[in-house]
């Protein structure tokens, strides 16, 4: 059942704790709790839960504030809770009353959480945090404008302006393209050991022994004979070798080949003799046991056809949805985990397609600008992209909705040279396209998204949904209290010059009346 306290929070100088009179009000938790709505996003919460059925929840707030400490001091799920027993600035973050000793929630319940949400309700928890980011730069305009005019006179003319500007855009029926819009995608690398084929079938070979363990207990009956200790001393054998050549990497395939076949052989007659059912295995079970054999089969036919390639090839029978992504980069070739399609506007990021297949993510780009048009009611007026995306149909679309991108032009170079304007503002708007690399720099080594933990891919999908999410409250953060130091900044310097035109009419006067005075 859904649970949920609206946002009217006790104070920060009436928290209630043993140790402090009060906290400080420039802690960053105390900051990053300020800077978010809470409303909407436990509104968004809501969605994934009953509101009649079931028990009484954890409150929204303290499971979407979890979630958000978790991922950004890079914890594990007891580590997380562990944290916010012991800090008072966590448990204000998460909107708590008084200080508690005592744990918000159980460490398991991350796993819930995690089949709870997905990338769909993360993406709309993101929609409303841009939203909230564009409301923030347009105020920013706005007070750079009010600034500038000084005089009434000038102010008049310029709200005129504005009032212009909105007439004209209201009576057009397509709105003016506006924003720069940035494309990329990258892969979130699973944490798993990197797979080789002689090690795919030693780990298959030695789960299928474990099944036939399994079923021999309990039927009460005589292993069969499966040469484990054999096996493993033949694995290790060529495992160990710091220089393994073709021949001998096929000769070990061969003999795990061999071993897992006579361990699947074996499983199927005493399936086929005692008419046992396989759920003594468990769902877990079960689904290990078909893996091996479908790794069995795959790894069977490249050795028969002396090939290195098949089609949906699994590379760890513990995460069997994974598949090798092959990317081309200096560091790794190959790389193993979920790619995500991502999108950036002014520094907040969106995950537009989530799969564990390989694609082209130039199929997807005119989804991801008509996404950028629900969200801001107009298309961008400049797209920054690597030239993947730049395909003659994608180019011919750009075209006809008025869309500028930084793709190289096809055919010929132009006899007529650009001119100098127009080549730095070209390649600065190329060099723009780096902040999505930043990005994901920044989601990989600062809060590593390259090393998901998560097993499953219901999991997976919501961990790196929460990274993208978390990296977009930061920023929020960022702008919100940048605005607010410049506000104060603006009003200071106003104040400062108020108070020494004054000075300078009360020197003036005192000046004219000394003169007068002599005279």
């Amino acid at each position: 059942m859904f649970k949920y306290k609206p946002e009217n929070q006790t104070t920060l100088f009436n928290f209630r704790n043993d140790f402090f009179e009060s906290l400080d009000p420039t802690n960053r938790w105390v900051k990053l709790s300020q800077a978010i709505n809470w409303d909407e996003l436990a509104s968004i919460y809501r969605q994934s839960m009953s509101t009649n059925k079931g028990a009484p929840g954890i409150d929204a707030r303290i499971i979407i504030g979890a979630i958000i400490i978790k991922h950004k001091e890079k914890l594990d799920d007891r580590g997380t809770i562990e944290a916010i027993q012991e800090n008072p600035y966590m448990q204000y973050f998460l909107g708590l009353d008084e200080y508690t000793y005592k744990p918000v929630f159980d460490p398991s319940l991350f796993v819930t959480i995690r089949y709870r949400l997905g990338n769909e309700l993360f993406d709309m928890m993101n929609q409303r945090i841009i939203a909230q980011a564009l409301s923030i730069s347009q105020k920013k305009a706005a007070q750079k404008k009010s600034d500038k005019d000084e005089t009434p006179k000038a102010q008049e003319e310029t709200t005129q302006k504005i009032k212009e500007e909105k007439t004209e855009q209201a009576s057009e029926s397509t709105p003016a393209n506006k924003g720069k819009l940035q494309l990329d995608a990258t892969v979130a690398d699973a944490y798993i050991k990197y797979p080789t084929d002689v090690g795919i079938l030693n780990d298959s070979r030695e789960k299928s022994e474990e099944l036939i363990d399994q079923l021999c207990e309990h039927l009460k009956i005589v292993k069969p004979r499966i040469y484990r200790r054999l096996a493993r001393k033949n694995y290790l054998n060529m495992a160990k070798k710091k220089n393994k050549t073709k021949s001998m990497i096929r000769n070990g395939v061969r003999q795990q080949l061999q071993y897992l076949k006579r361990n699947i052989s074996y499983i199927h007659k005493i399936l086929d003799n005692h008419k046992v059912s396989m759920r003594i295995w468990g769902r877990e079970g079960y689904k290990y046991f078909l893996v091996i054999q479908e790794v069995y089969r795959q790894q069977n036919q490249m050795y028969k056809e002396k090939t290195n390639r098949i089609d949906d090839r699994i590379v760890s029978i513990h995460q069997p949805h994974i598949r090798p992504i092959v990317r081309g980069k200096l560091k790794n070739k190959v790389e193993f985990g979920a790619k995500i399609n991502v999108s950036l506007q002014d520094g907040f990021a969106r995950i537009n397609q989530f799969n564990f297949d390989s694609y082209n993510e130039g199929v997807y780009m005119k989804a991801q600008i008509e996404d950028y048009y629900k969200l801001n009611g107009c298309y961008p007026k400049l797209l920054q992209t690597d030239d993947i995306y730049m395909t003659r149909e994608n180019r011919n679309w750009l075209k006809e909705k008025g869309i500028e991108h930084t793709g190289r032009p096809l055919g010929r170079k132009p006899k007529e040279e650009l001119s100098k304007y127009k080549k730095r503002k070209l390649k600065k708007d190329r060099a723009e396209r780096n902040q999505i690399e930043g990005k994901f720099g920044q989601g990989k080594h600062g809060y590593n998204l390259n090393r998901i933990l998560a097993k499953k891919a219901k999991t997976q999908e919501s961990w790196i949904a929460a990274i993208i999410f978390m990296m977009n409250i930061l920023k929020l953060s960022k702008d919100i209290f940048g605005s607010i130091s410049i506000l104060l900044y603006n009003t200071i310097s106003q104040v400062v010059k108020t108070i020494q035109n004054k000075l300078i009419l009360t020197n003036h006067r005192s000046y004219q009346e000394s003169q007068i005075i002599f005279c």
